[in-house]
């Protein structure tokens, strides 16, 4: 049979009209209680508050299991790839289940998502506790067990990220960002610290109970937290397809790609010093867990001081500026640590990789998050993680082995070495300003409406959109549209292409596909603010007397999705 298309309705995707947005109010509803320096603002918010602490002491339980997780595998293992393959196993979970994570968080209740993340994350410590006091781990089991743990940080880590923007106002996100920042470097400070003291004195079992009763702090306050519900009348994506869409957003957003691109290669390169860091205070130094712990709190300090001034900084510079003087301090801490392995000269280059460090990832996670739209937020973030934690793995497992063959020093050279050289990426693939985009809704789009007694249906649509173009602005149009074609891929369309009537070279058509109806439905409610530029450019090579013409097609006809027989679309 022919596929034959059923226009059901007439509406602009392209109208724009301002729509208002609170910056000025958390979208938990929750109320400021007290006056703070403009640096501790999101304090005043008393869940952001809550969660920031409770967070705060579950970080702490974290740091003090890695020093006795990285402490053990040397004493079990004189492998230095197994030593780094610690690092490797805290974050391939993020490569494996962070979109799936996300997806659930923009899908379903975020603190629900996150409470059953940390329940995992609880479980995880308490089984590694138990395996050591019976004395069953063995090097692979290790790895096995801090992946589980981990597994459960993957799954939590997208929907307490998005959930900073349901805790504060969006104008003051990048200061609660920094917070963040801040109370997960004063866990890195201190908790290597403790984690020292505690397997030298107690043992290493002793890091793994703490880290596990460090956990019901948050778990009791996510029990508490009821966040207000983000209505939708529309359904819920379905899991896999919502994946698919975060993925889909992220290819049509060059900012995203960008940063995540840079944020890939600096933490690939800058992986050596966290996989290596071992090796330097036991076989490099001398020392002993204390002395990790040393190490690993100096870049903690380091990390604090660099949140402390990245409010300042970002008012001051660009973001390409900040993660260019942040790259180029942590390659020359890099060097330092690797050509003088002496206390005094590490500690104080750690402290200074570790402000290097929080400078950039801070920069990376603001940009990601003022660039990602609400109703996609977590899965662009924990895209955004698996490229950190993709850097680090592959850069942790790479560094290892590298460090068997030429030695930890000459290791950790090369790192610094090839930090310094990718500055080169800035210049082809630039960051974006600090200038946040406005990506609220444009409500006053018309949205598609069925006819009486037309059924959707469970097949795909065909949005055309009509114009009547000079023939002189015609190469103007077509890069025009371009962008506009980025857009409406990057909002769930499948297919896109752009026609010109060969009888009537005046008149062009755009046509875009979507799966089902819901999609379509979807697609109209996911424009934003910030695409306005981009319509309102393609709107202005409009010469016809109406407004164009736009038709959402029904596929009748046929089971599968596609256009009509014979003709093809550009991808």
């Amino acid at each position: 049979m022919a596929h034959i298309r059923q226009r059901v309705s007439e509406t602009d995707p392209t109208q724009t009209m301002p729509a208002r947005e609170e910056d000025t109010k958390p979208a938990d509803g929750t109320v400021a209680v007290s006056r703070l320096p403009a640096s501790l603002a999101p304090f005043r918010y008393p869940m952001f508050r809550a969660i920031w602490f409770a967070t705060l002491a579950s970080n702490l339980g974290v740091w003090i299991q890695s020093v006795g997780a990285a402490w053990l595998m040397t004493t079990i293992s004189d492998s230095a790839a197994m030593v780094a393959l610690v690092q490797s196993a805290t974050a391939m979970p993020v490569l494996m289940f962070s979109l799936f994570g996300g997806a659930l968080a923009d899908l379903w209740d975020r603190r629900l998502v996150f409470l059953i993340g940390q329940i995992i994350v609880l479980s995880g410590a308490t089984l590694i506790a138990v395996m050591e006091g019976v004395g069953a781990v063995t090097p692979w089991l290790l790895l096995a067990l801090v992946f589980v743990l981990d597994s459960g940080s993957a799954l939590r880590q997208p929907a307490y990220q998005a959930s900073v923007g349901d805790l504060v106002p969006r104008s003051e996100l990048p200061t609660a960002v920094a917070l963040n920042s801040i109370g997960f470097n004063i866990a890195r400070s201190v908790g290597p610290a403790i984690g020292g003291l505690v397997v030298a004195s107690l043992g290493v079992q002793a890091s793994f109970i703490l880290n596990a009763v460090s956990n019901v702090f948050i778990i009791g306050v996510l029990l508490m937290w009821r966040p207000k519900p983000q209505g939708d009348e529309l359904p819920r994506e379905g899991l896999l397809p919502a994946m698919v869409s975060g993925l889909r957003y992220v290819g049509g957003s060059p900012t995203i790609m960008t940063v995540m691109l840079r944020c890939f290669v600096f933490t690939g390169l800058a992986g050596a010093v966290w996989a290596l860091l071992p090796l330097v205070a036991r076989q490099d130094m001398g020392g002993g867990p204390f002395t990790y712990g040393v190490l690993l709190g100096s870049l903690g300090i380091g990390a604090i001081l660099g949140a402390l001034n990245i409010g300042t900084l970002r008012r001051r510079t660009s973001g390409q500026l900040l993660v260019a003087i942040g790259t180029t301090a942590f390659a020359a801490a890099t060097l330092l640590v690797g050509l003088f392995p002496s206390l005094y000269v590490v500690v104080p280059a750690l402290v200074l990789g570790g402000a290097a460090w929080m400078t950039t990832l801070s920069s990376f996670n603001v940009m990601v998050q003022l660039s990602a739209a609400n109703w996609v937020k977590a899965r662009v973030l924990s895209i955004y993680q698996m490229s950190l934690f993709g850097g680090l793995a592959l850069g942790s497992w790479g560094w290892g082995h590298a460090a068997e063959t030429i030695g930890t020093g000459k290791a950790l050279i090369l790192s610094g070495v090839g930090l310094a050289l990718s500055m080169v990426l800035a210049l082809r693939f630039r960051l974006p300003a600090n200038i946040a985009p406005d990506l609220s809704p444009i409500v006053a789009i018309p949205r598609p409406t069925l006819a009486p007694g037309v059924d959707a249906g469970p097949g795909s649509v065909a949005v055309t959109v009509e114009y009547e173009v000079d023939p002189a602005d015609a190469p103007a149009f077509s890069g025009a549209m371009r962008s506009l074609r980025r857009l409406r891929k990057r909002d769930g369309a499948v297919r896109w292409t752009l026609y010109q009537d060969a009888a009537n070279p005046r008149r062009w058509v755009e046509a875009f596909l979507l799966k089902s109806w819901l999609d379509d439905l979807r697609h109209q409610r996911r424009a934003t603010m910030a695409d306005q530029e981009t319509l309102q450019l393609v709107r202005a090579f409009h010469r016809g007397a109406a407004e164009p013409r736009v038709s959402h097609l029904l596929a009748r006809g046929t089971p599968r999705m596609g256009w009509p027989p014979g003709v093809d679309a550009e991808h």
